[in-house]
């Protein structure tokens, strides 16, 4: 296998595109109904109570990326700056939302299949969505950043036409019959714990801003990394924002809606019709097959770096078929674990997978502090205390507060998984005898042939 580095080929723009498509805009509108529910109708309180939270990460984000301005993310700051055998719990944790997220996807689709085609056994829909996604990310897939900004493109449009049709719907008196209300961000029912309950919810939705240090090696200009970061997550927390506010203006409630799991559908037919609904669903339907491939064939990647190292059973793991030179192995395991999208619903496995993110978002902060401050000692001036001691307490500490607000069976399933990656690390070191293997990305993107 010949060695080799990734092409420096992405510019600012191409990179923050990369990081909304990862996003996927519309799922505002697919979670609408579950958020709405858990904050009694307030959803763009929630995401920018979520906002906040995730904008003092993107800061220490923004800080570690110029230190190791290699991909890894939280995997790779936390072993680096506090600890190996900790960065192996936090990448196991993080392995969690990255395994679940090609479900969601599947799930997603499921959803939308099910309210076009009524008829059709919703198994059928993930069976197929499932095989065919597996089967295109096992013979290999050419994907590039001009494809991705087309449907990042298009679904901003999609949003664009869904506020258009929103402003007339309000002025015919639909929902609260007003534009500009206060309604969607606070009335007298609203509670500080609902709030913070819904933030967990809609901080799966922010999940791609941190994936954005993953393209650290292919970027044309590594400068441009801390500011694609902010850029990322200010735009789209915009986007949610303002699609929340809009469709919490045009359904106060979730009386409205036959499935409130998820809710789009339902959404782009009552506010433009069958024709509008067709056109929001395609639309819904291309952005969420490309974050399923991209997710698929990312997790897929990580599975095979942790193979080839030897933290996970090389022989399976780190296996690449020899034609089609993919992770035949871990694709179609992962193919697996999506079929499960035919029957748990979208609230609980995003509640998953935001107990593995807001893990890793925690450990990013620390990271900052531990490097910062206990190795460069940066803690003699005013300013340094701000950057490096404050900012980045103030984000764990809002990562904390969403992470214990999780639902039950997410932490309790959070918790057991944690506990499963602690005892296979003390088996892989004898009982912390010896050094745990790195699963570092970086050396995986110097010879991986994916």
């Amino acid at each position: 296998m010949e060695n080799g580095s990734l092409k420096r080929s992405l510019g600012l723009w191409a990179i923050v595109g990369l990081g909304l498509g990862y996003m996927t805009p519309t799922v505002v509108f697919d979670t609408f109904g579950i958020v709405s529910e858990e904050t009694n109708g307030v959803v763009p309180l929630a995401y920018l109570t979520a906002l906040v939270v995730m904008l003092f990460t993107a800061i220490s984000y923004g800080k570690m990326v110029r230190v190791f301005p290699t991909a890894g993310s939280a995997y790779t700051y936390t072993r680096e700056t506090i600890n190996p055998h900790l960065g192996f719990l936090v990448g196991w944790a993080s392995l969690l939302d990255y395994i679940l997220l090609p479900m969601v996807n599947a799930l997603i689709i499921r959803i939308y299949m099910v309210s076009v085609f009524p008829e059709v056994p919703a198994w059928v829909w993930v069976v197929v969505y499932v095989a065919a996604v597996t089967a295109i990310n096992a013979w290999s897939m050419g994907k590039t950043s001009n494809l991705n900004s087309i449907l990042v493109v298009f679904e901003i449009v999609l949003i664009g036409a869904f506020i258009v049709l929103a402003f007339l719907k309000l002025s015919q008196g639909m929902g609260h019959g007003t534009i500009f209300t206060t309604e969607p961000l606070f009335h007298s029912n609203v509670q500080l714990s609902a709030v913070l309950t819904g933030a967990t919810v809609v901080c799966f939705s922010f999940i791609g801003f941190d994936a954005v240090t993953m393209y650290a090696e292919e970027a044309v200009d590594q400068k441009t990394l801390p500011r694609a970061i902010m850029l990322t997550v200010f735009i789209g927390g915009a986007i949610f924002f303002v699609a929340g506010y809009f469709a919490q203006a045009l359904f106060p409630d979730v009386s409205s809606f036959k499935v409130t799991d998820d809710t789009l559908p339902e959404i782009g037919l009552y506010v433009g019709g069958t024709v509008f609904q067709l056109i929001f669903l395609a639309g819904a339907f291309a952005a969420t097959v490309a974050s399923g491939l991209a997710s698929h064939a990312s997790v897929s990647r990580l599975l095979y770096v942790m193979g080839r190292n030897g933290v996970l059973p090389r022989r399976v793991f780190g296996y690449v078929h020899p034609k089609f030179r993919t992770p035949t192995f871990n694709v179609i395991i992962v193919g697996f674990v999506s079929l499960l999208a035919i029957s748990p619903s979208l609230e609980l496995i995003t509640s998953f997978i935001n107990f593995g993110a807001l893990i890793a978002f925690t450990f990013v902060n620390l990271s900052v502090i531990a490097y910062f401050v206990f190795r460069q000692k940066k803690f003699k001036t005013g300013k340094d205390i701000f950057a490096y001691v404050i900012m980045p307490i103030l984000g764990a500490a809002a990562t904390g507060i969403l992470w214990v607000n999780l639902q039950a069976d997410a932490l309790i399933g959070g918790i057991v998984w944690i506990i499963i990656g602690f005892i296979y690390l003390v088996f892989q070191t004898k009982f912390f005898k010896v050094k745990i293997a790195d699963f570092a990305f970086e050396d995986a993107d110097r010879d991986t042939p994916l």
